[in-house]
């Protein structure tokens, strides 16, 4: 998954009314300075599950403290899940 195409779930995970930020200061900048809450992370978590198979528990939003971190993860599973 693409840093665009994360953050493009996430901005739909929160409604639509996050902000348009991107870039390497966006992903490294931590989802509460962002304005993003506990709710629009798990609506992220749940659009990625759907759309590209990863299947991440629910406690581990918790963890997960910028875009980065949750993209990086995303992307950990995507590739686990290649065929060898």
């Amino acid at each position: 998954m693409t840093p665009t195409e994360f953050t493009e779930v996430l901005r739909a995970g929160a409604g639509g009314d996050a902000p348009a930020e991107t870039g390497a200061d966006f992903l490294d900048t931590t989802f509460e300075e962002l304005g993003y809450d506990s709710l629009a992370l798990l609506e992220t978590l749940s659009r990625i599950e759907r759309s590209h198979g990863v299947s991440l528990p629910d406690e581990v939003i918790g963890e997960l403290t910028t875009p980065r971190s949750f993209l990086d993860l995303v992307n950990e599973h995507l590739r686990r899940a290649l065929p060898v």
